[in-house]
């Protein structure tokens, strides 16, 4: 029986779009958009940031200095929560449903900065009982380590949690954990997935 219900963050609740953030950045960096990812790829930036292991001031710091960025940081912090789109992925009435009679876990590979507008400004977050964020927890998807932080707080066996990511991979690293995970395609798909483990909302 499954007693707890896990949600990935970007593009199963949320969808986002990095280029928007591109976009933004191109008219005040050095190097045109499409050259920006591969950029912020050459460095360790991202994944130090959503490991928590440098600070929001000290990312924006040294990937000014990567692109050759002209901004403040506040601004910064703007144009790189831009990436999110205004719709959700799921009705918040499905979370408002499933915490009814489950407990109901957020985990994400994700920041400080991105974290803080989210929060902010997408009020179906408030249904969840907990957050597991690679940022707190110093680890991402798809170690091992970030899913079993995830069982301890969902405080039922890894087998009573049920858990949805878009990417295939962090699927997969859950299952092996002992998480029954599907990836998420859909609305109407994650509901057939749900009904069909007799969880109800």
């Amino acid at each position: 029986m499954i007693k707890t219900v896990i949600f990935d963050l970007g593009k199963v609740l949320i969808p986002f779009d990095f280029n928007r953030g591109y976009q933004a950045l191109e008219n005040l960096c050095a190097y045109r958009a499409a050259e920006i990812p591969t950029r912020i790829a050459a460095t360790n930036l991202v994944e130090r940031f959503e490991t928590g292991l440098i600070s929001p001031e000290d990312f924006v710091e040294q990937l000014s200095t990567v692109l050759q960025l002209r901004i403040d940081y506040d601004r910064f912090c703007q144009i790189w929560s831009s990436i999110f789109l205004k719709e959700t992925l799921v009705p918040e009435s499905l979370l408002e449903g499933l915490r009814k009679r489950y407990r109901l876990l957020l985990l994400s590979n994700t920041n400080a900065i991105h974290f803080a507008m989210v929060r902010e400004s997408y009020p179906l977050l408030r249904h969840f009982d907990d957050f597991v964020l690679s940022y707190e927890v110093k680890a991402m998807k798809p170690s091992p380590s970030i899913y079993r932080e995830a069982i301890a707080r969902a405080g039922c066996r890894a087998e009573e949690c049920f858990y949805t990511d878009d990417i295939p991979a962090y699927v997969e690293a859950a299952r092996r954990e002992g998480i029954d995970a599907v990836q998420f395609q859909s609305r109407a798909q994650l509901e057939q997935e749900l009904s069909a483990r007799g969880i109800s909302w």
